[in-house]
């Protein structure tokens, strides 16, 4: 009886499988490149994601069929294709840029034409490279071969793309990096194949010219990046970061400095104080000297500042999921100034981690109460967002809330997105806490709205800290009238199972022109 011995692979195989790794590789990357993209500019991640995938997907598709009629010359024809892809695919998140700041009307045709032509060409690739492979393996082993690599090559990406591409190269320069890749394996086809390849030259040249302007790009790539954000935000970018989470981007002008996370604004220098003070005394006031704070979002630490106004104070903690925000405000002069050196005071602790996690407590058995919890957190654009103002998030936050305390949301607009602004108020009540309404006028914002949440009512406080520019014992009753076009509407629970109010904000703001 004899033993079969497994035959060593053949070197132009290893080779062969090694492109169909760095291929699917290449691939996912363009295509998570695009749909963090689409978040990003157009906002409701999952349905941004979502339809993106499934165009990519289906443009594969497309190309898988079409592979059927290359016939001959495949090398040269799988050689072409990485070129196409390597540009295509490594100039797709620079082009997008720049289409949104000069085009934002083509911005999302465009998008989904490049989704298109790069998952066509992306479809070609693995049938192409399978029939080159039929030369040197099997057919039973052909399709396990082709496709373990094929997997590996995804899983590699989906672990590095969130947490060191794009944090570290940014999505442009990560583009380029994968367009070289692309490009290298042309270079490989080249040499392999080139007894077989007809227009030798043509083809050196081509891969010689694909990747200097890859190459070019890739270091040019912070350039095109200012020439697309200073045409989107008008005034000079001071301070940019990509961080795992979001775009920062802090801007300075005539009316002094604005941040931007994810292109949509979350303060102007000249009117910040009326969001803020707004935001934070009507629920410490009423309190009367609070000891326990806690800030969950608001990295930039403007909360913080007015919080540390009331000399009660003896902690703060910050609950910030991006450590770029924090330490961006705590440590750069500029940012630090106009939050008063609050983030580097010795009352605070910062805890970098989601919200919605630390409430649940962790291992801690005994949960740390608070007499004020003030939530800062971004509009509910998407639906990671969204979470952290449901009927689930909101029940977590009153176990942490003390009996006498006070809890106050940041709440949208209740001029221009009513329903969505009542929604949460019909959340927070939906939990058996006291939900009071308010708002106040911020003029880079609009009629902005708030909502205080507690155990008990909220009762209006007799006395403010010293030194406030926008809030006095006498206007601040005026903040709790809601005119007609504001007064309450019906409105559904937002819960995690349906997330309601991502949709319904989509819908309002949406009707906002430019």
């Amino acid at each position: 009886m004899s033993l079969r011995v497994p035959r060593s692979p053949r070197p132009l195989e290893v080779t062969l499988l090694a492109s169909v790794f760095v291929v699917a590789a290449c691939g996912l990357v363009y295509e998570l490149a695009a749909g963090a993209l689409a978040s990003y500019l157009l906002g409701d991640s999952v349905l941004q994601f979502s339809t993106i995938i499934g165009s990519y997907l289906f443009a594969m598709g497309v190309g898988s069929w079409l592979s059927r009629f290359f016939e001959r010359q495949l090398p040269a024809h799988f050689l072409r294709i990485e070129l196409l892809v390597a540009l295509a695919g490594g100039a797709l998140p620079g082009l997008l840029f720049l289409a949104n700041a000069y085009m934002p009307g083509a911005f999302r045709f465009l998008l989904y034409a490049m989704v298109g032509v790069v998952g066509i060409l992306v479809g070609l690739e693995i049938p192409l490279v399978m029939r080159i492979l039929k030369r040197e393996v099997a057919l039973k082993d052909l399709v396990s071969q082709v496709l373990t690599f094929d997997y590996l090559g995804a899983l590699a990406v989906s672990v590095a793309f969130p947490l060191l591409l794009v944090p570290q190269l940014g999505l442009i320069r990560t583009g380029l990096l994968f367009g070289l890749l692309n490009a290298a394996v042309a270079f490989w086809t080249l040499w392999v194949f080139r007894h077989e390849l007809r227009h030798l030259g043509a083809h050196a040249w081509a891969c010689v010219l694909t990747v200097a302007a890859l190459g070019t790009g890739f270091a040019v790539a912070d350039q095109i990046t200012t020439l697309a954000e200073d045409k989107f935000y008008h005034d000079r970018i001071v301070l940019a970061a990509t961080s795992p989470y979001q775009r920062i981007v802090v801007t300075s002008g005539r009316t002094g400095h604005k941040l931007f996370l994810n292109g949509n604004l979350q303060f102007a220098e000249r009117d910040e104080y009326r969001y803020h003070e707004a935001l934070v005394h009507p629920a410490m006031a009423a309190f009367g000297a609070p000891r326990k704070v806690a800030v969950l979002g608001g990295g930039d630490g403007m909360a913080v500042r007015e919080i540390l106004k009331y000399p009660s104070v003896e902690s703060v903690t910050l609950v910030e999921l991006d450590p770029n925000m924090t330490g961006l405000f705590a440590n750069d002069p500029a940012m630090s100034q106009l939050n008063g050196g609050a983030l580097r005071s010795p009352k605070l602790h910062i805890v970098n981690t989601d919200a919605f996690q630390w409430l649940q407590g962790g291992d801690k058995a005994e949960p740390e109460m608070f007499d004020v919890i003030v939530v800062d957190f971004p509009d509910p654009t998407n639906f990671s967002i969204g979470k952290l103002y449901t009927n689930t998030f909101y029940s977590l936050l009153a176990q942490r809330l003390s009996a006498s305390g006070y809890a106050v949301i940041q709440t949208t607009s209740p001029l221009v997105a009513r329903q969505s602004f009542w929604t949460v108020a019909t959340t927070i009540a939906s939990v058996g806490l006291h939900a009071t309404p308010y708002h106040a006028n911020v003029p880079s914002f609009g009629e902005w709205g708030y909502i205080l949440a507690s155990h008990r009512p909220w009762h209006l406080p007799t006395a403010l800290p010293e030194g406030l520019r926008f809030l006095s014992p006498q206007t601040l009753p005026l903040l709790f009238d809601f005119p007609k076009d504001m007064a309450r509407v019906p409105a559904d629970v937002n819960r995690l199972s349906n997330q309601i109010l991502v949709t319904t904000y989509e819908q309002e703001w949406g009707k906002v022109g430019p």
